[in-house]
């Protein structure tokens, strides 16, 4: 199935109501402005609505997901996305909880706007009456002098109702402290509302809920600047039940870019999901209905051992940002490496993938599989490596090895590159022979 059959395979669940019944419902509205309003403005002509993204990193990750997914939603209801990358923005990046930004070059940061252009674009439909639309912020912001600026939207900005944003309050009290640079970010998200309604007639802005001030900035200046009222609803953060949030700043991101998060581990991560949060899970990153969610939140109460949910989360999600065919190759790749399945139909790229996060040694044919055992960690001892072997438990490629001294041989390599060992059922290693 590729990307556009996937987008014109998903639905609103027609069980709603309304459209905002089913984002309440999925838990995706944590803060916004009016509620009666904006119900109304849901359900009533199509409109123009944006979420902005910066390129402060190569890829988007699980957090943005969380916006992407929004926005597809309001465009299956008829109304018109902008998703705006911000190459102005990202040349400061909105202030962290803790520490001041290293700011990137501008050549980066124009190598990252592209790269995340490509990553909206796959999230949303570009044909149709409600087609959606690709935006830069430093279109409109670069033309812009230091004197029109503080001239034209910096007067609209009272210091004291910047100083008491949460962000801004936290650093203001921290020993860091916070620079002006970052302190007048909010005063350009705004900026991007306020072009896009004079540009678009846009209404409506999305964001995670921890920006909730830059999303009012916004909706303030266009009180201020045109007398209208506009709106922006805040999402929750994404959290373990624990109250464990993932994110770039956290050093846990979970990325798009299969380059930075491999398929095998992406899929990993969602298969991994906790019984107690699989279901909020399922409502925010799925497109199933709400019959089917709660008859898998039946599953996980009355069969968790059988993890249906888990399963089903981890391959609609896979699917979503990668494909379903990747998605089904991390399936055959974990149940492969666990002996259910054949490990040399498996291309190369997921191979890789599933073996990354595998302890490992580097080997080459003709080394002793009792040595690589050790060498990988599976063992403590060479000796206890042959005791291993000698007691059936001891597995190359899910071929069980017979003799205590048998070796690595080349017929043996995935792809030329890779052997994968396990000890019993659970316990994995991958060899990894160095190539010319």
């Amino acid at each position: 199935m590729n990307r556009s059959e996937l987008l014109a395979a998903q639905r609103l669940d027609d069980s709603f109501e309304t459209l905002w019944d089913e984002l309440q419902w999925r838990g995706l509205i944590h803060v916004s402005t009016d509620q009666g309003a904006l119900a109304e403005l849901l359900e009533g002509e199509s409109f123009t609505y944006y979420c902005g993204f910066d390129p402060t990193a190569a890829s988007l990750h699980l957090g943005h997901l969380v916006q992407l997914l929004l926005m597809r939603r309001l465009q299956l209801k008829g109304h018109k996305p902008l998703g705006l990358v911000g190459g102005s923005t990202g040349l400061i990046g909105d202030p962290r909880p803790t520490s001041e930004r290293t700011l990137n070059s501008p050549e980066t940061v124009g190598q990252w706007v592209s790269a995340l252009q490509e990553q909206v674009s796959r999230y949303l439909s570009f044909e149709g009456e409600n087609a959606a639309r690709l935006v830069n912020n430093l279109d409109w912001t670069a033309p812009l002098s230091a004197i029109d600026f503080l001239r034209e939207i910096g007067k609209y900005f009272r210091v004291g109702t910047m100083i008491k944003k949460d962000i801004v309050a936290k650093r203001l009290n921290s020993d860091e402290g916070i620079s002006y640079t970052e302190f007048s970010y909010q005063i350009l998200q705004g900026l991007d509302f306020l072009e896009l309604h004079r540009q678009y007639g846009c209404m409506l802005q999305s964001g995670g809920s921890d920006q909730w001030g830059n999303l009012t900035s916004g909706t303030e200046l266009i009180r201020k600047v045109e007398g209208a009222q506009v709106h922006a609803i805040g999402t929750p953060l994404i959290t373990n039940s624990d109250g464990t949030k993932f994110g770039k700043s956290e050093g846990n991101a979970i990325w798009l870019n299969p380059d930075m998060c491999s398929p095998y581990a992406f899929y990993q991560f969602w298969i991994n999901t906790h019984d107690d949060d699989v279901v909020e899970r399922l409502k925010v990153f799925t497109f199933l209905t709400r019959a089917e969610i709660e008859d898998y939140e039946r599953q996980v109460q009355e069969e968790p051992f059988k993890r249906a949910a888990q399963r089903r989360l981890a391959f609609e999600v896979t699917s979503l940002v990668h494909s379903p065919e990747v998605a089904q190759a991390q399936i055959d790749a974990a149940e492969a490496l666990f002996g259910k399945g054949e490990l040399v139909g498996l291309d190369i790229d997921t191979i890789r993938g599933a073996l990354e996060e595998l302890p490992r040694a580097e080997g080459k044919p003709g080394d002793q599989i009792a040595e690589l055992l050790t060498q990988a960690g599976v063992v403590k001892s060479v000796s206890e490596a042959r005791r291993a072997i000698a007691q059936g438990g001891v597995y190359v490629n899910n071929e069980q090895v017979q003799e205590q001294d048998a070796v690595l041989v080349e017929g043996q390599l995935l792809h030329g590159t890779y052997v994968v060992l396990r000890r019993g059922k659970r316990t994995l290693a991958a060899v990894q022979v160095a190539t010319d």
